[in-house]
Parts: structure tokens; sequence; C-alpha cells
């Protein structure tokens, strides 16, 4: 009886303190945001037309002034040439509910027209509090459930807290969310909340929490051939496949037109809101980005040589051929490990090939590396420097050095910390050779682009440099990340051989 009793004490004083462990981790990555949201944010002080963070604000003047019929037409309170609203609807939301908070402590942060630029002390405190709160009340929670799910009900309880270490103290979400001034962290964390929904076999709840994130953001489509795939594949093992896919379709299409209601009056305002979604006359690319379209532009002139319809279609088909094999995967045998390593890959595909990408995009693998990082270690803390580094022009315009380095090395530290050691080890360690060199070029790029001004002939030849270095690593991650995806198929002699290379 004794033993018991001391077993039962025993077992709530370690329950306690890996609770007491997981409050702490929650409260210092809620700390890390503050800290990061007292620097500088996209476009401070920089007119006429600011940056993301004068769009946010603007967002929400508009949304609390105007009827949402109009949030997406050309008017004179709304002119689309200034920051028109080019997200789906419940961004739109999610700008009304935001606004309305502004204008209850301070209205001038968003009076209709008068307030554009605006750049007060309170109201830059109240938009930081916005993004705070929607981290809190969205990706916090959902990161939360993936880890009771993903390691705690399948008994890697030891594993559980440095996982969501790494899913929280993701140093590029941070500095975009917090620093730039973004809203990454709804549309990141309905997709990982539609992520723990299919780990914990609830697949109605996730097509929800998908379709939520879809409408939230449109790039979140990246996602779209993985958890299609994934979904398709336990439909067709089940007794009755098509009742299946019908269900999952009844719940996106409700959710669908939950969220478009107001538009669903006529074909004009629908088309209305989807000219806004698909930004085609920008051409295919805009920025430096590291994907194939801009990192090849070098030597060849994609814009030039084809038309822009011709552009769209080349992009199309090969995204599509950068998700087939992943897709294929999941359909033939589906599996939770397998579908977050095809969240992984069809992610990557759109990044590198899809049409009109942003250096921001890289957010987007990064979701399913950071749930890979006790698989996949060395890739995930491999991706996390160059998808920082592919962003370092963008946070150097943004004045974020200074959070962009403490990030970078707070990251590092707690990736390498005695209860990560175990799975920081893993993966690609025989491969590090390969590593090393990029590295050590990158930060020479580091260097150079601090302190030394490119030829006038050619004055982003230092982006071009960190563009094609940036590429060169995404595009081996993404070949590694397939292979790895596959092996999980079987035990055959060629697997065997590939396992011994990898």
């Amino acid at each position: 009886m004794k033993e018991e009793k001391s077993r039962a004490i025993g077992w709530l004083t370690v329950e306690m303190d890996w609770r007491r462990s997981l409050s702490s981790i929650v409260l210092f990555a809620f700390l890390v945001r503050i800290m990061v949201s007292l620097h500088p944010y996209s476009g401070a002080s920089h007119p006429p037309m600011y940056g993301d963070y004068e769009a946010q604000r603007h967002w929400m003047e508009i949304t609390i002034h105007t009827p949402a019929i109009n949030w997406y037409q050309n008017t004179s309170t709304n002119p689309l040439s200034y920051w028109g609203l080019d997200y789906p609807p419940l961004t739109a939301y999610q700008s009304w509910a935001h606004g309305l908070f502004l204008h209850y402590f301070h209205p001038p942060s968003v009076a209709l027209v008068s307030s554009r630029g605006h750049e007060s002390s309170l109201g830059k405190l109240l938009m930081r509090w916005t993004v705070l709160l929607s981290d809190a009340l969205v990706f916090f929670p959902a990161a939360i459930c993936f880890i009771f799910v993903y390691c705690v009900h399948r008994g890697k309880k030891d594993a559980s807290l440095w996982l969501l270490t790494m899913v929280l103290l993701n140093p590029a979400l941070i500095v975009i969310d917090h620093g730039h001034f973004q809203y990454n962290c709804i549309s990141l964390g309905f997709t990982l909340g539609a992520v723990e929904a299919i780990l914990a076999k609830h697949d109605l709840f996730a097509a929800v929490l998908f379709s939520l994130a879809l409408n939230h953001k449109q790039m979140s489509a990246y996602f779209a051939p993985a958890f299609f795939a994934h979904l398709l594949g336990k439909c067709l093992k089940r007794r009755h496949p098509l009742l299946e896919v019908l269900k999952l379709g009844i719940m996106v299409v409700m959710t669908f037109a939950v969220i478009w209601w107001p538009y669903l009056s006529s074909v004009e305002a629908v088309m209305e809101v989807l000219s806004r979604l698909a930004p085609f006359e920008r051409g295919i690319y805009e920025d430096y980005v590291a994907n194939f379209w801009c990192s090849t532009s070098i030597f060849i002139k994609w814009k030039r040589l084809f038309t822009t319809q011709s552009l769209k279609l080349l992009s199309f088909g090969a995204t599509l051929l950068g998700v087939l094999p992943s897709m294929g995967q999941q359909i033939r045998a589906p599996s939770d490990r397998g579908f977050l390593y095809a969240l992984l890959n069809s992610s990557f595909s759109f990044y590198l090939f899809s049409y009109q990408v942003h250096e921001k995009s890289i957010l987007l693998p990064l979701l399913p590396a950071s749930l890979l990082a006790l698989e996949e270690p060395v890739i995930f803390k491999w991706l996390i420097y160059y998808a920082l580094f592919s962003m370092f022009p963008l946070l150097c315009r943004d004045q974020l050095i200074v959070p962009y380095i403490a990030l970078l090395a707070l990251f590092l530290l707690l990736f390498h910390t005695p209860q990560g050691r175990p799975y920081a080890k893993g993966g690609l360690m025989k491969w590090k050779w390969l590593i090393v060199f990029p590295v050590l070029l990158s930060i020479a790029l580091h260097i150079i682009y601090l302190s030394l001004k490119p030829p006038e002939k050619y004055p982003f030849l230092f982006e071009a440099f960190m563009m094609i270095l940036c590429f060169s690593q995404f595009v081996t991650i993404f070949g590694y990340t397939n292979v790895k995806q596959w092996m999980l198929l079987g035990s055959s002699a060629g697997t065997e051989k590939i396992k011994k290379i990898l």
C-alpha cells in the first residue's frame, strides 16, 4: 500500500513538474514576442505607402467604416491602389474585429481616410497587441494540442517540451509577425489545428479548420495537396469511400459558404474578391525570392521571353510535377508521419515553383518542418537558418537586424539544450561537411551586405548571391524529404540502400 502511494505521489510530482515546464515555455515564448515587438516594423516613417503595418491598419479602417460588400471594391474611400484588401474574407473579418478594438481605445488610429499613415505611440501599442493576442488565441493553443496528440498520447512525453519549444520559438515566424508585422500566426494556427485534428482521427473537424486557414490567407493552399491526398487515401481505404468523401466535401462547402456569405448575392461580387486574391499582373516574381523562377532569371529572362499566360501555365505545371510524387505516396499509403512529410514537400513545391511568391512564404514550409523536428532535426535547423537568411535583405530594410541575430542565437541555444541533444544528433549528420561550406559562405555574405556597397551597374548583386545560395539549399532539402517520404512505403533492397546513404 505504501509503495503504491509513493508511486502515485511520484507520478503526480513528475506530472506537475511537466506542466510547470510547459507553462514556462509558453510564457517565455510570449515574452520573446513582446521583446521583438519593441523594435521597428515594415514601412515605419516611410510615406507615402509605408509598409505591411500600414496595410493591416488600413484594412481595419476600411472594414469598420464601410459595408462588407465594398471591402474589395474600388471606391473614393477605399482606392485599391492604396493597400487594397488582397486576402480572403476571413482576413477581412479579422481586420474588422481588430479595428473595433482599436476604435474603442483610440479612434483616431482607424478614422476613415484621415488615419492614413497613422503612427502614434498608443496606436502602435494597440496594433502590436492585436498580433500578440492573435498568437495567444490561435497559434499557441494549436501548438499545445499538437504536442499532446503527437507526443504525450504516443508515449513521447520526454520529447514533448523540446518539440513545443521548437514550434513556439520559430525565429522566422516571430520576426515576421511581431517585427515586420503580419498575422501569419492565424492561418498557420488554423493549419496546425487541422494537422492535430487529423492525427487525432477527427477528419471532419480538420476539414473545417483547414478551410478557415484557406479563407484567412490564400497561401495556405500550399498545404492543400497534402490534405487532399491524405484524406482521399484514408477515404479509399474505408468501407464506403464515396460517402466519406461526400462528408468531407459538405464540411468544406458549408465552411466556405458561411465565410463568403456577404458576397454570394451575385457572381460579380464573388469575382471582385477572387480578382484581388490572384495578383497575376505583378509578374511571375517581384522581389528577390529564393525560388526557381527568380534564381534562374539571372540566366533565363522569363518575363522577357514568355507572356504572362505562358508563365502561369509553366508555373502551374512545375508546381504540379513537384507535388505529384508526395500526393501519390499519401493516396497509396496514408500515414501520420507520411502526412507531415507531404505537408513539407507540398508547401516547398509551391514556394519553389508557383507564381508570384513572396520571400515571407518560406514560413509555410517551416511549419511542417518544425513538426518533424524530432524525426529530422538537422533538416529543421538547416531550413530555419536559410529561411531567415533568405529574408535578411527584407529585415535589414525594416531595421530588424538586432532581433534577427538575437532570435537565431536563442533558437540555436535552445535547439542544443540537454533535452534536445538526443534529437539534434539525428538525420543527416554523416553529410555534415555538405552543410558547413554554405554556412561559411552565408556568413561572408552577411558581412559583405552590411559593410560594402554593390557596383552601380549591379545594385542587387549581393541579394542575387543570397537568393541563389538559399535556393540551392532549399532544393537539396526538397529532394531529400521527398525521398524520405517515399521510403515510408516499404523496406525493399533499394530502400535499404538509400537508408544507408542517408
